[in-house]
């Protein structure tokens, strides 16, 4: 059974830094794309930010790229997502997932295993 954790959340104003991690609770490195997600006027969940399985790709959102950073430690199991110039519409709680797949996808259809959300509330 795979589970995932995320920590990291928290009050913080606009303009400031968070940053999210996910802890794959599996003791062998995972072979799957990974991903963050936050809820979203009219959808289920949003993509905000996904990573291949060895960290050779990523994408971003358009409203967060040049703002959040994902990486990955494959020898630790954790996926973490560097928020940088946050933004009061940036307030969310923030899943990761692991996808079915080595790559990551943009529809969170796509993805198995999903942690409890860590929320982020940014301030004005």
């Amino acid at each position: 059974q795979v589970q995932l954790v995320e920590s990291g959340g928290g009050l913080v104003q606009a303009g400031t830094s968070l940053r999210l991690s996910c802890r794959d609770s599996r003791r062998t490195s995972s072979n799957n794309g990974m991903a963050w997600f936050r809820p979203a006027p009219g959808k289920e969940r949003e993509f905000v930010a996904g990573i291949s399985w060895n960290g050779g790709s990523t994408g971003y959102a358009d409203s967060v790229k040049g703002r959040f950073t994902i990486s990955r430690d494959r020898g630790a199991n954790t996926m973490s997502l560097q928020m940088n110039n946050l933004k009061p519409e940036d307030t969310a709680t923030y899943y990761c997932a692991t996808a079915l797949r080595a790559s990551f996808s943009r529809d969170n259809t796509d993805y198995r295993y999903w942690g409890q959300g860590t929320q982020v509330t940014v301030s004005p």
